[in-house]
């Protein structure tokens, strides 16, 4: 039974949006606290801000993109948000995650992989 100071949000990551009511657009159902919204709305922020560096960086001809600081701001914030969906979502909400394998895939880059040794000319 969820606690009584909880609220019922919907979140779009793809629209950066956390509302009341669901929507077409609402992807998530999380349970939160006024202190819990307000991270939540924070981690939206970050990654909205990663977004937006790793896309100017994303021009930059002769930088490799991989091992670069905004993809890796990005890959970062991407990861808290997904996660603190997954520990304030309904069950709805995680299992939808669990599914993605999202979490997984973001924490395990493949860096350890042939061709991304410190010695490749594409890494910094």
């Amino acid at each position: 039974m969820p606690d009584d100071n909880l609220n019922r949000y919907f979140v779009s990551v793809n629209h950066g949006l956390i509302q009341e009511e669901r929507s077409e657009s609402s992807e998530y159902e999380v349970l939160l606290s006024s202190d819990e919204l307000t991270v939540l709305q924070d981690l939206l922020t970050d990654l909205a801000s990663g977004d937006d560096y790793a896309f100017r960086r994303a021009v930059v001809p002769y930088k490799s993109a991989d091992h670069d600081d905004g993809a890796e701001q990005f890959d970062d914030a991407t990861i808290r948000l997904f996660q603190y969906l997954h520990d304030h979502g309904t069950d709805e909400t995680r299992q939808q995650i669990e599914s993605l394998n999202v979490l997984q895939k973001l924490e395990n880059t493949g860096y350890q992989d042939e061709g991304y040794g410190t010695g490749s000319p594409t890494n910094k």
